[in-house]
C-alpha cells in the first residue's frame, strides 16, 4: 500500500459556513485522481462533517467504484457511548450510511484516559473482535490522543489491537504535551504499525511564518510547505499510511504527485525542519487543528476553531478589516468569544491540549474592542 491516505475530515464545501455541505462532485474528482495514481486508503469517522462524511462515502465510493479498488476505515465514537446497545447501533448505522458491507480498518475513536474506561466497560475491544469474526471488520486499531504512558498501558492490556493512529508531525515530534515521538516509539515497542493523522497539523504547517517558508524554499524551491510535513511523517519506518485531510483538488494533486514514488527525507532535510520548528514557536500562534471536537459540547455555541483561525490570520496580517468583519459575521450565528462561560469542556476534549479559555479571551480582546 502506498503511504498516502485520503482523510475525509476536511472535505470541500459548497457553503464554507456549513460543514454538512460537502461538495460531492468535487470529492468524486479528487477520489478518482487519488485512485488513478495508485492510492487506496480512505479514512472517515462517525462524527466527521456532523455525520455527513460517512454518507459521502456512499455517493463518492460505494456507488461508483469497485469495492476491491480501495480500503475504507471508520471509527467508533467512544466518547458518545452511554450503554452497550449504543455500540451495535452505531456500528450498524455506519455500515448503512456508507453502504459498506464491511470496514477494512475499524478504530476506536480518540482513546484517552478520559474514555478508556468507557471502552472497557462497554467491551468495545471485544465487540470489534466479534465483528472481525463475522467478516464485517478486517483490521482493528484505535486513534489516540494522550501520553505515551497511557498508550503503553492500553497496548499492554489489549495486545489484540493491530495498529494505532497517532497525531504525528514535525512540530509535535518533541512537544511535551502531544508527545508524538514518545508515542511513536511506544507503538514500535509493541510491534504495532502506525497510521498518521494531522501530519500538517490542521493546515498549520501549510501556512508558515515568512521566515520559515523562505528557509524551506532555499532548500527545495518546488516543494510546498505541506509536502515537507507529509514527507516527514512518511519517512518513519513503522508508518503504514499518512492521512491528509485534503479539501481542494490542488492539495490532492500536490500530495499525490510526490507520494507516488516517495523518497524519505535526508538527515540534512530533517535538520532544516528543526529550524522551522524554532521559528514557528517564536510566532505565538494558536496551534489549533480545527478538528472541531470542542464545538458540539459548547453550551454557548462559540465558533472556537473559526475564531482561532481568524486570530492567527490577524497575527500574520495585522489590522486587516476583513478579519473583524468576518468575526462579526460569525458572531451573529454563534456565541462570541466573550460569551465563554469557562466550563472547560473544550479543554478537556482538545487533542492539542490547548488552554482554549485563555485564547478565547485574547480573541475577544482582539476583535470585540
Amino acid at each position: 500500500m502506498k503511504k498516502l491516505g485520503f482523510g475525509l475530515m476536511r472535505l470541500p464545501l459548497t457553503n464554507p459556513d456549513d460543514t454538512k455541505s460537502i461538495d460531492k462532485p468535487e470529492v468524486c474528482r479528487m477520489a478518482d485522481l487519488f485512485l488513478e495514481r495508485g492510492f487506496t486508503y480512505f479514512d472517515t469517522a462517525y462524527m466527521y462533517h456532523e455525520s455527513e462524511s460517512e454518507r459521502a462515502v456512499k455517493d463518492v465510493l460505494m456507488t461508483r467504484i469497485d469495492r476491491d479498488r480501495y480500503t475504507l476505515a471508520s471509527k467508533l465514537p467512544v466518547s458518545m457511548l452511554k450503554e452497550e446497545a449504543d455500540v451495535e447501533r452505531i456500528f450498524n448505522d455506519q455500515l448503512a450510511k456508507t453502504g459498506a458491507e464491511y470496514f477494512d480498518y475499524y478504530l476506536l475513536h480518540a482513546l484517552s484516559r478520559n474514555n478508556y474506561e468507557t471502552a472497557n466497560r462497554l467491551d468495545c475491544f471485544g465487540f470489534v473482535q466479534k465483528k472481525m469474526a463475522e467478516g464485517k471488520v478486517r483490521h482493528f486499531g484505535f486513534s489516540f490522543h494522550d501520553s505515551a504512558e497511557m498508550l503503553d498501558r492500553i497496548l499492554t492490556e489489549h495486545p489484540e489491537v493491530e495498529f494505532v493512529q497517532l497525531q504525528l508531525n514535525y512540530l509535535d515530534w518533541e512537544d511535551k504535551k502531544v508527545q508524538s515521538h514518545k508515542c511513536y516509539d511506544t507503538a514500535v515497542k509493541h510491534g504495532k504499525k502506525v497510521v498518521v493523522m494531522e501530519p500538517v497539523k490542521g493546515g498549520t504547517l501549510a501556512k508558515l511564518p515568512e521566515k520559515a517558508e523562505k528557509l524551506l524554499r532555499e532548500v527545495h524551491p518546488d516543494w510546498s510547505n505541506a509536502s515537507w510535513a507529509v514527507r516527514f511523517a512518511a519517512s518513519l519506518e513503522n508508518v503504514m499510511v499518512v492521512l491528509s485531510g485534503m479539501s481542494t483538488m490542488e492539495q490532492m494533486e500536490d500530495n499525490s504527485s510526490y507520494m507516488q514514488d516517495f523518497a524519505p527525507l535526508s538527515e540534512d532535510e530533517k535538520k532544516v525542519l528543526e529550524q522551522v520548528v524554532e521559528i514557528i514557536h517564536e510566532s505565538a500562534k494558536i496551534p489549533c487543528t480545527a478538528c472541531r471536537y470542542c464545538v458540539e459540547g459548547c453550551p454557548q455555541q462559540v465558533a472556537i476553531p473559526e475564531y482561532f483561525a481568524l486570530y492567527n490570520e490577524e497575527l500574520t496580517d495585522r489590522g486587516n478589516p476583513l478579519h473583524k468583519e468576518r468575526y462579526e459575521q460569525l458572531a451573529k450565528e454563534h456565541g462570541k468569544a466573550s460569551d465563554c462561560v469557562e466550563c472547560s469542556q473544550c479543554e478537556g476534549i482538545c487533542p492539542q491540549h490547548l488552554q482554549a479559555i485563555s485564547w478565547l479571551k485574547k480573541v475577544a480582546e482582539t476583535f470585540e474592542k
